[in-house]
């Protein structure tokens, strides 16, 4: 495997905020960035049609990094974006590859040769809402590198605590990096790759579990005096147990255990408000039933306002 950072772009906004994102990753990773785009082929008779004139969008428009575009006009928007990117980066080495193919097909390819693929997520609502296309979803589901979902409009300072002024600045230290922990199945990969971004920002990794209410909950019947008390610090001795080889193995890297009762979704996304990152895990699944990203990591997708690092395990 060659050690880059893999972007999809495609010049939608989201894209542009994941190519800036890619970027900063790369330079805290110390390796190349490449920006990579799918161009779906047309036939001849289509091609000749008028809505192929030049500078005119094809198709549809893929959201989650990839798009359709007549080859001219991808080589301007590559070029433009790799200029950018140079200039504002100019410790990384950045390339670019266009690559004619189904989207969804391409980028999972390019996330072989990749220690980490970046897709762009748009806002659907005023509310936190974001969308992850079907090119988005198809390729988390299917490539076991790590993939990481950035909002348009994320930007530098919103990675970084306010200055002493009140101000958003990306000269002040990260935010926390945000893990979510299932105890039952914790991940090994979930858990170095969450401690491993909380090293090279030299920041805190919050780890968040959520465990499951007694069922008397849902029926409204009394609760089970001191069942709660018990339970909580059962699943908080069990958080704990998970963490402390990491603990360990990470011993700069400090960390809060967060063990709390209700859905593990709910909690990450309200700590993704204050995070620089949200780690989420995604069971590789090799059956009959195939890929699937599962409810928790769906739900962060769609609703974290921080970037999500959704990283495949066993």
């Amino acid at each position: 495997m060659s050690r880059n950072v893999t972007v999809g772009l495609d010049g939608t906004p989201e894209s542009r905020a994941a190519a800036e994102w890619a970027a900063r990753e790369a330079r805290l990773r110390g390796v190349p960035l490449t920006l990579g785009h799918a161009w779906e082929p047309v036939s001849e008779p289509l091609a000749q049609a008028a809505l192929l004139e030049a500078g005119t969008w094809l198709g549809r428009s893929e959201r989650g990094g990839t798009g359709t575009a007549p080859a001219a006009d991808w080589g301007s928007i590559a070029r433009e974006a790799a200029e950018g990117l140079r200039l504002r980066h100019p410790a990384v080495d950045v390339t670019v590859a266009h690559v004619s193919g189904r989207p969804a097909d391409v980028l999972v390819d390019a996330a072989k040769d990749a220690d980490l693929l970046v897709l762009g997520s748009r806002r659907t609502s005023g509310l936190a809402e974001f969308l992850v296309g079907s090119v988005g979803t198809a390729v988390i589901a299917r490539t076991d590198t790590p993939v990481v979902l950035v909002r348009a409009g994320e930007q530098a300072a919103d990675e970084h605590v306010e200055d002493p002024a009140g101000i958003p600045s990306a000269a002040t230290a990260y935010r926390p990096v945000v893990l979510g922990v299932d105890t039952r199945s914790p991940g090994g990969a979930v858990l170095a790759f969450a401690f491993e971004e909380a090293a090279r920002r030299g920041t805190a990794l919050r780890a968040v579990h959520g465990w499951k209410l007694p069922s008397y909950f849902a029926y409204g019947l009394p609760a089970a005096p001191g069942l709660d008390a018990e339970l909580g610090r059962r699943d908080a001795a069990a958080l704990a147990e998970v963490l402390r080889p990491w603990r360990e193995k990470y011993p700069d890297v400090p960390v809060t255990e967060e063990s709390r009762a209700g859905g593990a979704a709910g909690h990450l996304v309200d700590a993704a408000g204050d995070a620089s990152l949200v780690v989420v895990g995604r069971r590789i699944r090799r059956g009959r039933l195939g890929a699937h990203i599962g409810s928790v990591t769906h739900a962060v997708l769609h609703h974290a306002t921080a970037p999500v690092a959704v990283v495949a395990h066993d």
